[in-house]
This record gives C-alpha cells, sequence and structure tokens, in this order.
C-alpha cells in the first residue's frame, strides 16, 4: 500500500508541472492574441510603423518538448485553437478559453489528489509507527511474562527440592 501511493505520488509530482507549463504557454497564446486585438483597436492612426508591426506573417517562434531529452522548433501563427493531448491516445482541439478553463480544473483536480495522497501517505506511516511499537510493547510483555514464569518454575523447584531434604 505504501509503495502505491509513492507511487501515485511520484506520477502527480511529474504531471502537475506539465500541465503548469501547459497552461502557462495557453495563457501566454490567449495574452498575445488579445494583444493584437486590442493594439489594433486602440490604434486608430494610419502610421507605416503600425502597418509594419501589424503586418500579418509574424509568427512566434518557440521550440518546444517532444520528449525529455528532444525538442523541436515551430513557428506559432496566431490562432484561437490550440490542441490539448488528454492522454489513451486522445487529442481535442479546444478554444484558448475553453483550453485555460479545463487545464485549469486538471491542475486544481492533480493539485488535490497530490495532496490527498501526501495526507493518506503520512497517516499510513503514521500507523505503522503506531503498529511496530505496538508489536515491540507485546513483544516485551511477552519475554516479561517467560521470565517471570522461569523465575516461578525455578522457585518451585528449589522449594520442592528444599524440603525432601
Amino acid at each position: 500500500m505504501d509503495s502505491n501511493l509513492t507511487q501515485r505520488r511520484h506520477s502527480r509530482e511529474e504531471k502537475i508541472p506539465d500541465i503548469q507549463k501547459t497552461l502557462d504557454m495557453v495563457e501566454f497564446l490567449l495574452e498575445r492574441r488579445e494583444g493584437k486585438g486590442k493594439a489594433s483597436e486602440d490604434d486608430d492612426e494610419d502610421d507605416l510603423d503600425d502597418l509594419e508591426e501589424d503586418a500579418p506573417g509574424k509568427p512566434l517562434k518557440t521550440t518546444f518538448e517532444l520528449n525529455d531529452t528532444l525538442f523541436a522548433e515551430a513557428e506559432l501563427e496566431d490562432t484561437d485553437t490550440v490542441y490539448i493531448w488528454l492522454g489513451a491516445n486522445v487529442m481535442l482541439s479546444y478554444k484558448l478559453p475553453a483550453a485555460i478553463e479545463l487545464l485549469r480544473s486538471k491542475l486544481a483536480v492533480a493539485q488535490t489528489s497530490l495532496d490527498n495522497t501526501i495526507e493518506d501517505l503520512e497517516f499510513l506511516r503514521e500507523q505503522l509507527t503506531i503498529m511496530e511499537v505496538n508489536t515491540a510493547r507485546v513483544y516485551n510483555w511477552d519475554v516479561k511474562r517467560r521470565r517471570e514464569r522461569r523465575e516461578n518454575d525455578e522457585a518451585q523447584r528449589r522449594a520442592a527440592g528444599g524440603s525432601e531434604d
């Protein structure tokens, strides 16, 4: 049971940073998208500089993790959709706000699960300690009882042997 809970704890400790990284990236994409939208709404001037900054075709260049030791470079176009790997060979498309909501809920559930697992581990270890102490007490009581019985038997033999002389 201890090893099962420890495995679950390590699994949650690995998943939480992954979920957090994904959430941070989706939030960044949403902020970037909203930032572009706000900039175009706020600017009514027709400057050449604004045209160059707002020019489409300025994708976000990034490096993302494919595996623990394998990374790839990508250029991300401005989008309102992300694809999230849910596990079990399932990947779904979400709009940015829905993805953020999903990831926040998954992060909260994973953190709650980790907290519960840690609490269960502490309880289990406390119970193991109590059991070991009680086992030691029963063993010591048995040793004391045997010693007293042996002393009583020896005293009875001496008393029985002393009266025959």
